[in-house]
């Protein structure tokens, strides 16, 4: 029988297309033939389709060589399981980033890594920290090593990342805003809020950068960024500070309420009312038909629906059973007269916690799932309210979370981080496997992690020091 090489070599492709990554390179070791269907391009291009359901020609073309699809696939999937595993000495390195001498009030990625770029394992991330000490700090991740510190002034309140101008805004205890330049640490312009207390809500639409500031006195201006130049201001919950604000994926929805008042109303508002104000029509903004917000998130695949935890019944008392998580969609509607916002519940359901719940923390992921942490306790429900799977992973209260396409990972006051990991099961969907712990230090210089923020490969959170001088410590997962 003649041999027919096409054929054959399509025919190899489609079995390897379900062989794991090292019985394909064992494969390879066969034949000539096998060889060359297992260096096809094509063949590795499905197995990161498969495996990650990403396609992105532009990222992984030609001129990245015919291994582009292959050297990714393998170095990704090496540094998944290094993330998986977690292993000390060998599947990450930890650095501590010292300098500040007061409590670190910020940390946000300056430049992070991202699996959507074709050589993320040659980035550098770099991390900037706010503090008490009234200074602002760049870091190399990796390295260790303090990149620039700006001159110190008051004590620093707050920080965000500027991500359209690689640079980040402070507030500090006065109510005095500034923009940094991210690549030297130079002050770039400012701005006086009067408040002592700030909330900052950075993003982008339309190619034009804007911030978003909610003050002690329950008001929310909007500025230019990064010029810091005032362009609408809109109270939201007058007397009370606007401490819960975020802005939706798609950046078109600003919510904006208190948590410290049960019976106010968060308000959603049009960010295209507030950064382009008409001086013949009044902001666009609608009340959620709920109060005593605790907690909020959008969902990252579906921009316009909003999930919140508020109170039962009008039920003020934060106990383990009057919490309540509503889903909300949120539409424009227009007429010939007007345009309004409307707000629609699609789904309600309680939540039960050990203990008090007045610190809740929500997240979302994809178009369904919700991330929700309260006390000791991590817990993942659909939008629905099955609950899909919970966590007792700590002995200290939960102080913040992380979550993104690969993972979760909470930072507890028991001076440890936990790392758990997405994965879909063939019954229940998509849940949550709990990995392993990233310990902090000692407990006898430290009252725990504080605050926790992660790119794709390493994760660096704050550790509050007994002494004052709080220290921030980085985790990279070795590519």
């Amino acid at each position: 029988m003649d041999y027919h090489p096409y054929l054959t070599n399509d025919c190899l492709i489609h079995i390897f297309s379900f062989f794991q990554e090292d019985d394909l390179i064992r494969a390879s070791s066969v034949c000539k033939e096998w060889q060359e269907a297992a260096e096809t391009p094509w063949l590795w291009r499905e197995m990161c389709l498969q495996r990650w359901g990403f396609c992105n020609i532009a990222v992984l073309g030609s001129e990245h060589g015919q291994q582009a699809w292959k050297s990714y696939f393998l170095r990704r999937s090496h540094l998944e399981l290094k993330m998986t595993k977690g292993r000390s000495g060998g599947d990450y390195t930890c650095k501590s980033l010292r300098g500040h001498t007061g409590r670190v009030v910020g940390c946000v990625y300056l430049s992070g890594n991202s699996p959507q770029l074709p050589d993320f394992w040659s980035s550098t991330p770099t991390v900037c920290s706010s503090s008490s000490d009234g200074t602002v700090r760049a870091w190399d991740v990796q390295q260790g090593v303090q990149l620039w510190c700006s001159p110190v002034q008051s004590p620093l309140t707050g920080m965000v990342a500027d991500g359209g101008h690689g640079g980040v805004i402070t507030s500090d205890s006065t109510g005095l805003l500034k923009a940094w330049d991210g690549q030297s640490g130079q002050e770039m312009s400012f701005y006086s809020s009067a408040s002592p207390q700030c909330t900052l809500l950075p993003y982008s639409m339309e190619g034009s950068s804007f911030l978003s500031v909610g003050t002690s006195q329950g008001s929310v201006h909007t500025l230019t960024s990064p010029s810091l130049s005032k362009l609408s201001t809109l109270v939201v919950c007058d007397t009370f500070k606007v401490n819960l604000l975020l802005a939706s994926p798609d950046k078109k929805w600003i919510l904006a309420g208190t948590t410290e008042n049960m019976d106010m109303s968060p308000k959603v508002l049009s960010s295209q009312s507030v950064t382009c104000p008409s001086e013949k029509e009044d902001l666009l903004c609608q009340c959620l038909p709920v109060s005593g917000c605790s907690a909020a998130a959008f969902l990252p695949s579906q921009p316009a629906r909003l999930a919140t935890v508020h109170c039962k019944n009008n039920s003020h008392l934060n106990t383990h059973h009057n919490k309540v998580l509503s889903v909300f969609d949120i539409i424009i509607k227009k007429t010939r007269l007007k345009t309004e916002i409307q707000v629609e519940q699609v789904e309600k359901f309680e939540l039960v916690f050990e203990g008090r719940t007045s610190d809740i923390l929500l997240e979302g992921k994809g178009s369904s799932t919700l991330v929700v942490a309260a006390h000791r306790e991590l817990k993942v429900y659909t939008v629905k309210g099955e609950l899909i799977c919970s966590f007792k992973d700590h002995t200290e209260p939960i102080c913040s979370i992380c979550v993104d396409s690969f993972r979760v990972v909470t930072a507890s006051r028991d001076l440890s981080l936990r790392v758990l990991t997405w994965k879909t099961d063939r019954d229940k969907g998509l849940t949550l496997e709990s990995r392993y712990h990233l310990l902090g230090g000692s407990h006898s210089m430290s009252r725990g992690f504080s605050y926790v923020v992660c790119d794709y490969s390493t994760i660096v959170a704050s550790v509050e020091a007994v002494d004052g001088k709080d220290v921030l410590k980085a985790y990279s997962f070795n590519s």
